[in-house]
């Protein structure tokens, strides 16, 4: 795996790239706007030539973005569900303009409508977002997730269920959450577990759909379907687990990031990104 981390953007959105080069990181993840909010402006056009600098400095085909936290495809017809499409089709054309391969994003939380219903929510959402964006390359991988209250995506068979459904299933893929793995309830501690799990991913959506990975360690134990990260090594996966997840030959390509907790010197993920190096054959 290309070993990165996620960046911060603040300072402006080449910052994010600057602070990968600055940890050594070989890969990275970033907010296309704040986190927190429904819309952002779009990137002054010295932003963007800052940014392309940045990239071709060390970063060319290993940078993607991670959508904002108040979207949610998943929702009940609802102003939250408007604010949501309207948000994610903003995203993917800053996205654009930053030429990103792919956006992460969680699929989305069903608010006791029951899975069915969500998931027949998130589909309508990505076919109305790709109709929306048809010009843009820009994909969206899904996320699996820890199964948090009534997030969807802690199946795999629901990542599958969306992928059978949606009409553009080419704008897709995935970026597989080694804690979110785990908290679900998949024990991807031994090289036996992380392959079952993989070879189930290949044989209901394809490995080829798998774009990326989150490389954080849980502070949860098995199946507890809570949504907390640890630094590698330092919870319940344990420093073993990812002995064998970085040294699987099928994604030696892929770009792998941590979302660790960090201060404002980063050297929690220089500590992070050195262990994870050590384990690499």
């Amino acid at each position: 795996m290309i070993l990165g981390a996620h960046c911060s953007t603040a300072g402006g959105v080449y910052m994010a790239l600057r602070r990968a080069r600055q940890i050594e990181a070989a890969a990275c993840q970033l907010f296309v706007k704040n986190n927190m909010r429904w819309f952002g402006k779009a990137y002054p056009p010295s932003d963007l030539a800052a940014f392309a600098t940045e990239r071709r400095a060390g970063l060319p085909n290993r940078v993607f973005g991670h959508t904002g936290y108040l979207i949610n495809l998943g929702a009940p017809p609802s102003e939250n569900r408007r604010l949501s499409i309207k948000s994610l089709i903003a995203e993917i054309e800053l996205a654009t303009a930053l030429d990103l391969p792919f956006l992460v994003m969680h699929p989305g939380a069903h608010l006791g409508a029951g899975e069915q219903s969500g998931l027949s929510q998130i589909v309508a959402g990505l076919n109305e977002v790709f109709e929306t964006t048809a010009a843009s390359p820009v994909r969206i991988a899904l996320e699996n997730t820890a199964g948090q209250g009534t997030c969807l995506g802690n199946a795999i068979e629901h990542l599958a269920a969306i992928y059978e459904r949606v009409a553009k299933p080419a704008r897709l893929g995935l970026c597989l959450d080694t804690a979110h793995f785990f908290a679900a309830g998949y024990d991807i501690r031994s090289p036996k577990g992380w392959d079952s799990t993989i070879r189930r991913i290949g044989s209901l959506i394809g490995l080829k759909q798998i774009l990326g990975f989150h490389l954080n360690d849980s502070k949860t134990e098995l199946g507890s379907r809570v949504d907390r990260h640890a630094h590698v090594g330092q919870g319940k996966l344990g420093r073993d687990a990812f002995r064998h997840i970085v040294n699987d030959s099928r994604f030696k390509k892929h770009p792998a990031c941590l979302e660790t907790p960090k201060s404002e010197d980063l050297h929690e993920d220089r500590e992070n990104l050195a262990v994870l190096r050590s384990l690499l054959a």
